[in-house]
């Protein structure tokens, strides 16, 4: 776990892609919390098998795919044992997640069942029809249109099964492939103020 920037009203909390670690984030995350808060890069607990000084949430095979991903609810303690220990000093209701390809799939998981101000998933995926339910937070989807490694119809499911439980889900799709183009950054930003710095009366 690492963490940079100011302490203030909101906090950011990044899940890094498969391959990546928990300082491939930072950079993004400190620019876009730029007079918000402080920000907290969390590390995947497994080494990636390929890529030397990555890490991975859990393994990403087709026979993992093919089981229901089984690596995801230990991967799921990982996280939360992160997130209870970060409440104690900073409520969740000021806390957003943002999370790229596997770490937007679990950055959504995290978010089940706790009072979190929003959730940022960029190029995710679902991990299943029915994973998802009781995720309440504001979400904001972002895809590259020709992404080849996780297409943009995950975010559509993702955003077809988040709706149909009554969440408020904006997806942003961008020209480009499996990155976060410069182009998602000022979306980003305002969901993130918006999830930080409600306007009066309640409304986000």
């Amino acid at each position: 776990m690492v963490r940079r920037g100011k302490p203030g009203v909101g906090r950011l909390v990044l899940l890094h892609g498969w391959g990546a670690n928990s300082r491939d984030l930072l950079p993004l995350g400190l620019h876009l919390m730029e007079g918000l808060g402080d920000v907290v890069a969390l590390e995947a607990p497994e080494p990636h098998p390929h890529v030397p000084g990555g890490r991975q949430w859990y393994p990403l095979t087709q026979e993992a795919e093919a089981q229901g991903w089984p690596g995801v609810p230990k991967a799921l303690d990982h996280i939360n044992h992160h997130l209870v220990r970060l409440q104690q000093e900073h409520p969740w209701q000021q806390t957003a997640l943002l999370g790229f390809s596997q770490g937007a799939a679990m950055a959504l998981e995290a978010a089940v069942d706790k009072p979190l101000a929003g959730v940022v998933a960029c190029s995710g995926y679902p991990h299943g029809q029915n994973s998802l339910q009781g995720l309440q937070a504001p979400v904001l989807l972002i895809h590259g249109q020709s992404d080849p490694v996780v297409p943009l119809q995950a975010s559509l499911q993702l955003q077809a099964v988040l709706e149909a439980q009554g969440c408020e889900v904006t997806l942003q799709s961008f020209t480009g492939e499996h990155t976060i183009p410069p182009e998602a950054l000022t979306p980003v930003r305002q969901f993130l103020v918006r999830c930080f710095m409600p306007t009066p009366g309640g409304s986000r």
